[in-house]
């Protein structure tokens, strides 16, 4: 019965490779981004002589959100992988991040939902930059879809404070 179990823990534990292509995954998304990110440079370079400020702003803002977008995947694939699949043996790359390694899971839900946040407020300024193209509907739920990020956002920030308040007490009374 131990060789079963022992089995059983042995490919449990081997499952976490399952996630190693949904982190490619996410870099061929990088890739569509990053097209995406070209796209947008070049219209908004291409526009700018009948351009007003608010289109400039509005394009500027789109190639904002794709980057934050792009950083969010970056951490989400490095500190996803090293926390669920593996380490990456890098050595001492020069240019190892010093996060990488650092950030576990819950350091990496308040880095996604911080992100979220962002990328939410900048679709909700590029909205008041168009203002004239939302109805007063559409406007109300994007402010009440960022409003639940921003106070999702702080929630998960307060339990991951208290937990790690908890824990700190539940060690040194342990001791």
């Amino acid at each position: 019965m131990k060789r079963v179990e022992t089995f059983f823990e042995g490919l449990l534990f081997a499952s976490r490779w399952l996630m190693a292509p949904v982190y490619f995954g996410l870099v061929i998304a990088m890739l569509i981004l990053l097209f995406k990110f070209g796209k947008e440079l070049l219209t908004l370079a291409l526009s700018l002589s009948e351009a007003t400020s608010g289109n400039i702003i509005t394009g500027v803002l789109t190639l904002v959100d794709v980057a934050l977008i792009m950083n969010l995947l970056i951490i989400i694939i490095f500190s996803g992988y090293e926390n669920f699949v593996s380490k990456m043996d890098l050595g001492n790359h020069e240019d190892r991040p010093e996060w990488m390694g650092h950030i576990g899971f819950s350091d990496l839900k308040i880095k996604v939902i911080g992100s979220i946040v962002a990328i939410s407020g900048i679709e909700l300024l590029k909205a008041f930059m168009n203002v004239d193209e939302y109805t007063d509907k559409q406007l109300a739920w994007l402010i009440g879809l960022h409003v639940t990020f921003v106070f999702s956002g702080v929630m998960y920030a307060l339990m991951d404070r208290l937990g790690h308040s908890s824990s700190k007490k539940t060690k040194s009374s342990d001791e």
